[in-house]
């Protein structure tokens, strides 16, 4: 039979525990929104135990982004098994998932929220794209990449975060069509610089020697080539 009597918390399990209140809480609305005594009230302690353990707001928002950057960079860890376009999508899906998971504090950080401008925040955004953009290198089998497919891949990156925060400003586009567009995104920049150099040329044909007929990129070559008729 319960007795009742709490289990007292050590120091860094209530640090933990206040930082995925205040994500799950940042994940629901704006981090400006967001009050100290709504996060202590959800986490069942009181107001200036929360400043005991963080010293502010920002902070522990610095500290809830860390953990959600390092979630975010590993939705873009992918098998190096099957075709490149396969992988993508599937990438896109999980980020997707992310996206959808974490709505407003994903668009507080990209578009503005409470640290925005601090040496932290800034820190943690460029960590999640150089991540995304190592994975992706990786995938293509390049350490050093040209210059062009450093454009290509960093270019993509980008676009990947201006669509999903267009899409979670009134979801009008289906989810699903987006991660496939933002596959053949990533085809079509490739494509375009493929045309302007002779490295991107080759690094072009051998992707698309191991894409099936029904993969999304042969689906874009596919669609161009309705266009064109």
């Amino acid at each position: 039979m319960s007795t009742g009597v709490r289990r007292r918390m050590g120091v860094e399990e209530r640090r933990q525990q206040l930082i995925g209140v205040a994500l799950d809480l940042f994940s629901r609305r704006s981090p400006d929104e967001v009050s100290i005594d709504e996060i202590a009230s959800a986490a069942g302690i009181s107001r200036p135990l929360v400043y005991h353990y963080f010293p502010g707001k920002l902070s522990l928002y610095e500290a809830a982004l860390k953990r959600a950057s390092d979630d975010l960079a590993s939705r873009f860890v992918e098998p190096h098994d099957g075709p490149l376009g396969a992988r993508l999508l599937r990438v896109m899906r999980r980020y997707f998932d992310f996206v959808d998971e974490h709505g407003p504090g994903f668009s507080a950080l990209m578009r503005g929220g409470p640290a925005v401008g601090s040496s932290t925040t800034n820190a943690l955004i460029d960590s999640v794209r150089q991540a995304a953009y190592v994975q992706i290198l990786s995938h293509l089998r390049l350490q050093d990449p040209p210059a062009r497919l450093e454009l290509v891949v960093r270019s993509w990156i980008s676009l990947a975060e201006s669509t999903a925060l267009i899409w979670l400003d009134g979801r009008r586009i289906p989810r699903a069509e987006l991660e496939v567009q933002l596959v053949h995104d990533f085809a079509a920049l490739a494509a375009v610089s493929a045309a302007y150099d002779e490295e991107m040329t080759a690094l072009l044909r051998r992707i698309l020697k191991d894409e099936p007929a029904d993969g999304p990129f042969s689906d874009l070559a596919a669609r161009l080539i309705t266009l064109a008729s």
